[in-house]
Formats: C-alpha cells, sequence, structure tokens
C-alpha cells in the first residue's frame, strides 16, 4: 500500500438534521442508473445531505481509470474508494491517496487451481495507477464502452502491478464461477461478483470496507456515522462495516439477505427516496 498524504475534503462537519455523517454508494445499478447517467432528482437528494453536513463518498468496483469520468461529470471533488476498496481517490485533486495491488505470483497460483475445476477461462486484468490499462484477453466480453487494451500473450498479463484480475467463464454462471474460484483459491485471493459478468480475484482480504474504512478516517468519520447502498455481493462487506446498509430493489439476493433496509431500484431514484426520508 501507498499513502500519498491527508486530504481536506468539504462536507465533514455536522449533519445537522442528517442522521449520517458519511454517505457510502456504490455506483453501478445503485447511483447509476441502467443508462450510465445519474437522476437530477438523486443528483439534488445528495447535494441536500451534503449541504446538511454529511459527505458522500462514492465506493466502487471500478479502478479510477473507470471512474474518474463519471466523478467528474458528477462536480464530485472529495474522496472515492475504487477497485473493491484497492485505491482512495481524491477526485478534486485527480489524485490517488492509497492503492493496493495484487501479490501476481500468488494470482498466478490462484488462476491455475481455479482453471484446474473449470477449465480455461477468459480473463482481463486492472493495472495499477491512475492511468492504469485494463487488459482483456481472448473471449472476454466487457459491459459497455469503457476503454480496454487486447492482450494475446499471457505474459502481458503479468508484465506491470495489477489491482486485480477478471474472470469469466463460457458455461458457468456468475454465481457458479465465483463459489466455485472461492472454494478452489480462496485462500489465495479474495473472490467477489461484482455484477454481470463481473467475477474478480482480489487482493486477499481486500474488501470495499477496507477501502471505505481508509477513507472514513481520514474524513475523521465512523462506521457508526455511515450509511451505505449497493446491489450486489462485493456490497456485503461495506454493509457489515456501515451502521446501516440500503440495497436496491434490482439487487442481488445475497445483499438484500443482510440489508438494513431494501429501496427503490437505481432507475426509480432509491437513493433520493432514501434521503429524501431521512431529511424531512
Amino acid at each position: 500500500m501507498t499513502d500519498t498524504g491527508t486530504a481536506t475534503v468539504p462536507g465533514t462537519g455536522s449533519a445537522g438534521g442528517f442522521p449520517y455523517r458519511l454517505i457510502a454508494t456504490d455506483l453501478d445499478g445503485t447511483l447509476l442508473r441502467g443508462d450510465d447517467t445519474i437522476s437530477r432528482r438523486t443528483r439534488d437528494a445528495l447535494a441536500a445531505a451534503t449541504a446538511a453536513g454529511a459527505a458522500h463518498i462514492v465506493v466502487t468496483g471500478r479502478a479510477v481509470p473507470w471512474t474518474r469520468h463519471i466523478l467528474d461529470d458528477l462536480g464530485y471533488e472529495g474522496l472515492a474508494v475504487c477497485g473493491q476498496g484497492a485505491q482512495v481517490y481524491h477526485a478534486g485533486e485527480h489524485r490517488l491517496l492509497t492503492s493496493v495491488t495484487l501479490d501476481r505470483q500468488l494470482a498466478g497460483v490462484a488462476l491455475a487451481k481455479i482453471e484446474a475445476e473449470t477449465g480455461p477461462l477468459y480473463l482481463a486484468a486492472s493495472r495499477d495507477g491512475l492511468e492504469g490499462d485494463v487488459l482483456v484477453g481472448p473471449g472476454y466480453a466487457v459491459g459497455g464502452d469503457l476503454p480496454a487494451v487486447p492482450f494475446t500473450d499471457a505474459s502481458d498479463l503479468w508484465s506491470a502491478p495489477l489491482n486485480k484480475i477478471y474472470i469469466q467463464h463460457p458455461t458457468l454462471s456468475d454465481d457458479e464461477l465465483a463459489e466455485t474460484a472461492r472454494h478452489a483459491a480462496g485462500g489465495f485471493v479474495t473472490v467477489v461478483m461484482a455484477g454481470a459478468g463481473v467475477v474478480e480475484l482480489l487482493p486477499l482480504g481486500l474488501s470495499k470496507a477496507t477501502g471505505l474504512s481508509l477513507a472514513a478516517r481520514r474524513l475523521g468519520l465512523k462506521a457508526a456515522d455511515t450509511i451505505a447502498f449497493g446491489d450486489m455481493p462485493n456490497d456485503v462487506p461495506m454493509f457489515g462495516w456501515a451502521a446501516r446498509g440500503v440495497a436496491m430493489a434490482n439487487a442481488h439476493e445475497e445483499l438484500k439477505a443482510v440489508a438494513d433496509e431494501v429501496t427503490s431500484s437505481n432507475d426509480e431514484d432509491g437513493i433520493a427516496v432514501v434521503l429524501e426520508r431521512l431529511s424531512a
């Protein structure tokens, strides 16, 4: 891990009439609608909560290069937790404050153990850093129009520090692949399912809760101050850390099972519904 200084971020005072001092929101399937935009209602609800003194932290599985344009569009200048907790990013200053990388030797062992159970996998990998490329191998399907660099030589995968490896399988479902990978290699890497077609291998022990706790500490805030919103199993640790976890109506059943509340879907302003009620 590297640590390059303490951030000064607005919106960290007393939350006044708002009952939480920290609002942690996932991006895909949560803050973002299906068309990758953020509704005016949700923007306004977040603005009202931060004006009341609460801080807002985006907590996403996306690494910084796949997150930065969304934060810039939102006019977001605070901290963001990216890469499933691997990166704490200061959006206003466009700099990394912390970064955790994957042990490539352990990751290679983990992949071998998983493929011994599943057969060949389709692979992609996220390189570390503000400008880190996402490398995509043959057969791997990248959702949307996110930038990626194709590779065909497997040695390219290991030639620079990585935050994570993505795996897909031609026949196994995401849940089946994640469970098989966890059983085969859970002692070497953390395995998470973060969305449709998104099963990831992370540094052992890393989670969104890891990065969120680091970011919160920089703001002088604690788990007891926090309400968190999410939609996928990779949000489970974040819900376990925060005082209150709110799952979207479109959330995976594994997350709904541990949520304190289920709100409307991401396309129906689920975050705003809760924030407006808490602000009333």
